[in-house]
């Protein structure tokens, strides 16, 4: 049996298979009836392009394929190269704990909490977090705790760095998302540093580019930009639809 140090951390995919599943049950159950009911063949058909869609996607983000988990946290990690690296660290919405465990192995002397709700929508777990971090080694400076990014569990100026990555417009239960990224600013600390990533291109989701800045500029931040990563060349044209990495872009800066 393979020590703890011998395994290799899990940090499972941002799609789920579930994404995959469910379209594929519905493709074959309304496929069979449109033996009955012709029409239904164009919901089988649907469900169908649904299921290959979403399998491709899967084996795009994962190590085994493109890769693309990774070189999407690493766009937001490239905006923390000039951050000291000192202080207390918080991931909000962490899934496995991949960017948490790898901020921590970047900045040695950085302390880490990754929070998420950990629902069952997605293959994330806290057992899956706290075991990674033992097997990355760095289990003595990160730990994971329950959390919602609508009502984080944290007194005000409480956290030198801020980060979340493609978390924000999966909160449901809050419609103005502009509300969450208030949420995360109240806990940095005066000077500290925040860097996000989520689909802030995506009109639907978060309105204007410019009146999303200028709202945040109100709230009497020292910095922020919002850098557009969608057009990042190792992104395939397949997944730079809106719901995907289309609408993709990056705000940092400071408190």
């Amino acid at each position: 049996m393979a020590t703890m140090s011998e395994q290799q951390a899990q940090y499972s995919n941002w799609v789920s298979s579930k994404f995959i599943i469910v379209p594929a049950f519905l493709s074959i159950l309304f496929g069979g009836l449109a033996f009955i009911i012709p029409a239904l063949g164009f919901l089988g058909g649907f469900f169908f392009v649904c299921a290959i869609y979403f399998a491709y996607a899967r084996r795009q983000f994962s190590p085994k394929g493109g890769d693309i988990q990774t070189k999407v946290q690493n766009l937001l990690l490239q905006r923390m190269e000039d951050w000291d690296g000192k202080g207390k660290v918080l991931d909000i919405g962490c899934g496995n704990g991949p960017l948490s465990i790898r901020i921590a192995k970047r900045f040695p002397t950085s302390e880490i909490i990754g929070i998420d709700t950990w629902g069952t929508a997605w293959e994330f777990s806290m057992a899956v977090c706290k075991r990674n971090a033992i097997v990355e080694n760095v289990d003595d400076r990160v730990r994971f705790q329950h959390g919602s990014a609508a009502s984080l569990p944290f007194d005000g100026e409480t956290f030198d760095m801020v980060v979340s990555n493609l978390v924000f417009h999966e909160v449901r239960n809050v419609r103005d998302k502009s509300k969450l990224i208030q949420e995360a600013l109240r806990v940095i600390k005066p000077g500290g540093r925040f860097v996000f990533q989520d689909l802030f291109l995506w009109k639907l989701v978060y309105g204007d580019a410019d009146d999303l800045l200028e709202r945040i500029w109100s709230w009497g931040i020292e910095s922020v930009t919002l850098l557009d990563t969608s057009s990042s060349d190792f992104i395939p044209k397949a997944l730079k639809l809106p719901f995907m990495l289309g609408t993709v872009g990056i705000l940092y800066g400071r408190k």
